[in-house]
């Protein structure tokens, strides 16, 4: 989770403009209470016919900052869970009959995992391994029956027979995701850390983040899983992230896809990314226009998407964030705290994304690393994002959150005793409530720009000229990006005045050709363009 060796205590108020917008739809979550169902965080799960099963993660909170004790070995989940949300039932069984690697991988955390029909398959995870007495990233996936094993577990049977588990050091990641887009998996960002978490700087452990997406193809007749590796994405900037959120999308061009949205952390500073990365089967592109603010590490999202508007909505519960809104105030916390924010983040049929602050929120800082387990039988695509226009309700009962890490208070990193935080065993139904006129959600306007950014002429062969607004006098950063979001050239204007600014850019000798962005940056705003050079 944290691996915050220094931090910039800063506090910081940034004034926003918020606007009220008519929502697609509201949010309303609804406490469930399972009796005998424990606190857990950072787990995998499949499902079948309603019923959940639940593998790893961790049964404390936030990894404590003593060596001896962060991700002590009695926190972690050695049972496998099945859990009925509606007959409000649950049911374990120990890993104790499967192998010594069977066991060590699947009660470790921060596994990556898609299930694929009848199949759960988990790659990686961070626990501890006997033979070396340590701790490290498992380098194997996981292949679990889930209707064989809920069976098994519901009626007291054997499950040993349906596990199996394939090394294959590509698959040595933690705080990942794993998604398929079409007949491709792709195994997204994360990082591999052995040894023993140490927060003190003493060198007790390795980490080296993958930087990448590691794509491949794989077959499964029931027996036999064969790898086929394609090419490895990399990229030392914008996929340098764990702990973030990846959420499977629908282009505005109709396709699957996903976006990986924030993460932890910027190469250059202890502080999450505040930009997100779309993917799709034809590569992927940093989306430098739009700023995330509310959610940036790991927690529970809903997809939907409306074919008929050609929008896709991400609704993001709780968490921890950089920033979170009070009363109107978007507060810059470089602690990066606990949150409770639900906020949903929408694109519209040209590409451009905004984000919206929910008046519903969490019931306490909550969120951070729980998971939202769909409602299956509801209509979706193939990569699960529902189809809202299919939803037949007026409410519709779309899944559930479980779990997740509960603060009792948001900034407790640099004072967790182990007492500060658990694993909560809470579960929320959450419904989805077609939009009314009175349905308000507010837009958080520092998502997008109000700088009034123009470019022309565009196309351009090189000269343009900028033209933009400010409220104030101030410097400002212009930074020119190819479209994997690789950094060309920036420069700082300044001797700028209140009001509207012109400035002629003059960058023939730069030689480009093709599609770029142009992003100008003030100490608060920030606002992007699309620049068409044709020399």
């Amino acid at each position: 989770m944290k691996n915050k060796l220094s931090v910039l205590a800063a506090l910081i108020l940034i004034s926003i403009s918020v606007a009220a917008q008519s929502a697609p739809f509201t949010i309303n979550i609804e406490p469930l209470n399972i009796s005998g169902l424990g606190g857990l965080q950072a787990y995998a799960f499949g499902q079948h016919n309603g019923k959940w099963l639940i593998a790893g993660g961790r049964l404390d909170g936030l990894h404590r900052r003593q060596p001896f004790a962060s991700f002590d070995v009695a926190g972690n989940n050695n049972q496998l869970i099945i859990v009925d949300p509606i007959s409000q039932q649950q049911w374990s069984a120990p890993l104790t009959s499967l192998s010594v690697a069977l066991q060590e991988q699947l009660s470790s955390t921060n596994m990556e995992f898609h299930q694929e029909g009848s199949y759960l398959y988990i790659i990686g995870g961070y626990g501890y391994n006997a033979a070396t007495a340590t701790r490290k990233t498992f380098e194997s996936m996981v292949a679990i029956d889930v209707p064989a094993v809920i069976d098994a577990i519901i009626m007291g049977n054997p499950i040993d027979g349906y596990f199996r588990q394939i090394t294959d050091t590509e698959f040595a990641v933690t705080g990942g995701h794993l998604k398929k887009i079409y007949n491709t998996y792709y195994l997204m960002g994360g990082n591999r850390f052995d040894g023993n978490y140490n927060p003190m700087g003493n060198p007790t452990y390795t980490q080296v983040y993958t930087d990448g997406i590691r794509k491949f193809n794989l077959t499964d007749d029931g027996t036999t899983i064969s790898i086929s590796h394609l090419p490895v994405i990399t990229d030392a900037v914008n996929l340098h992230r764990r702990d973030y959120n990846a959420v499977p999308q629908i282009m505005p061009d109709g396709k699957e896809g996903a976006t990986m949205f924030s993460g932890v952390f910027q190469q250059a500073i202890d502080l999450p990314f505040l930009n997100c990365v779309n993917i799709d089967s034809a590569g992927y592109s940093v989306n430098p226009t739009f700023q995330q603010y509310y959610n940036h590490y790991h927690c529970a999202v809903l997809p939907l998407y409306s074919a008929v508007n050609n929008e896709m909505h991400s609704v993001f519960f709780g968490g921890i964030a950089q920033y979170y809104d009070s009363a109107g105030i978007l507060v810059q916390d470089n602690n990066v705290p606990f949150v409770n924010t639900i906020a949903r983040v929408s694109r519209d049929a040209a590409g451009a994304m905004a984000e919206y602050k929910l008046p519903v929120e969490m019931p306490s800082l909550l969120g951070a690393s729980a998971e939202f387990i769909p409602v299956e039988s509801l209509p979706q695509y193939n990569n699960g994002v529902f189809k809202f226009d299919d939803f037949i309700s007026d409410t519709t009962l779309v899944g559930y959150i479980y779990g997740g890490i509960s603060s009792t208070a948001a900034n407790i990193f640099f004072t967790n005793t182990g007492t500060q935080s658990s694993a909560s065993s809470q579960i929320f139904k959450v419904y989805v409530i077609k939009s009314t006129l009175t349905s308000i959600d507010d837009l958080n306007e520092a998502s997008m720009s109000n700088l009034k950014l123009q470019v022309f002429p565009n196309p351009t062969d090189g000269d343009f000229t900028i033209k933009f607004f400010l409220e104030k006098k101030q410097d400002v950063k212009v930074i020119l990006f190819n479209l994997s979001g690789v950094k060309i050239e920036e420069w700082t204007l300044s001797n700028l005045k209140r009001g509207e600014n012109v400035v002629q850019r003059k960058a023939k000798s730069l030689k480009l050709s093709g599609t770029y962005i142009l992003t100008i940056e003030t100490g608060n705003e920030k606002a992007t363009r699309r620049i068409i050079y044709e020399p």
